[in-house]
């Protein structure tokens, strides 16, 4: 009777760790190397970003194309590459491990065919998963960095699979998402960022004046250095946005950076009522609650 496995010691033994001390030293090179690819490529964007002009990164923020993109992109290619070569190695290992123990492949290829097929059925989500996956990234949906709200849960990108994308969000919690899962995606980082600031006076103050306050506020704001690589345009001070009891709120619009709106809005707050608290312009007045008499 012929054996099904063909094992001899201790050839047989030596061959499969050849193939398994082969594969881990592939591994280990193609990893290093992966990361020696995405580090200088990252080195590259950062030697051009020091070259480019103010005017050139506001540009490069507003359509898109800025040297950020390029390195989330380049992390991304970076991270799916690795996932890639993890999973082809281990494919050729079993197969090269099987074929040392002369063990026949064509029985085993048509039966994982019918396999294939009777999986299909059961394996339909993670099929979707990683064509969703493959799609995600190469339409530069995202990438690794960026804020993103995929409908569930709003996070940064740490890694990206070609199954799972992981999370981080504000709070410090990991989530990870099935790509085939992911129905929309509202990248925060891509382009530029509005930032609203609701600026509160008394009911009874002039609001011209206060506007007018608030306009050369706002004026100085952006002629400060501080400020020069967050704000992309001179905020705009919309005017009167609501009028309530003893309350007369202005609105002000600021064009930032990406994700850099938060701070542009607690700044504009900030510099808003000092500036016209220093102009003689009251803020909101609470009115305290009378209740009826009886």
């Amino acid at each position: 009777m012929t054996p099904l496995v063909a094992f001899t010691w201790p050839e047989t033994a030596i061959s499969i760790g050849v193939v398994l001390l082969v594969s881990i030293v592939l591994r280990i090179v193609l990893r290093r190397a992966i990361r020696l690819s995405v580090s200088a490529s990252i080195a590259a964007a950062d030697r051009h970003r020091a070259s480019t002009s103010p005017a050139d990164k506001f540009l490069g923020r507003i359509t898109g194309t800025a040297d950020e993109r390029h390195q989330a992109r380049v992390k991304t290619l970076g991270s799916v590459l690795t996932n890639a070569v993890d999973i082809v190695l281990v494919i050729v290992v079993v197969l090269t491990i099987l074929r040392v123990l002369a063990i026949p492949l064509e029985p085993v290829l048509a039966a994982s065919g019918i396999g294939g097929i009777a999986l299909a059925f059961g394996a339909q989500s993670l099929v979707k998963d990683y064509i969703s996956g493959m799609l995600m990234i190469f339409e530069d949906q995202f990438g690794v960095g960026d804020l993103i709200n995929t409908g569930e849960v709003t996070g940064t990108v740490e890694e990206v699979g070609l199954r799972v994308t992981r999370l981080r969000d504000a709070t410090g919690q990991v989530w990870y998402v099935r790509n085939g899962e992911i129905v929309r995606i509202g990248n925060q980082s891509q382009g530029w960022s509005t930032g609203t600031a609701d600026v509160p006076i008394a009911s009874t103050e002039d609001p011209a004046r206060a506007i007018e306050v608030l306009r050369g506020m706002v004026a100085e704001m952006y002629a400060d250095e501080a400020w020069s690589g967050v704000l992309l345009e001179e905020p705009s001070v919309a005017g009167v946005n609501e009028v309530r009891a003893g309350v007369t709120t202005i609105r002000i619009f600021a064009k930032t950076a990406p994700n850099q709106h938060w701070g542009v809005q607690r700044a504009l707050l900030e510099r808003g009522v000092t500036a016209l608290h220093a102009a003689g312009i009251k803020g909101a007045t609470v009115i305290p609650f009378a209740p009826p008499q009886a």
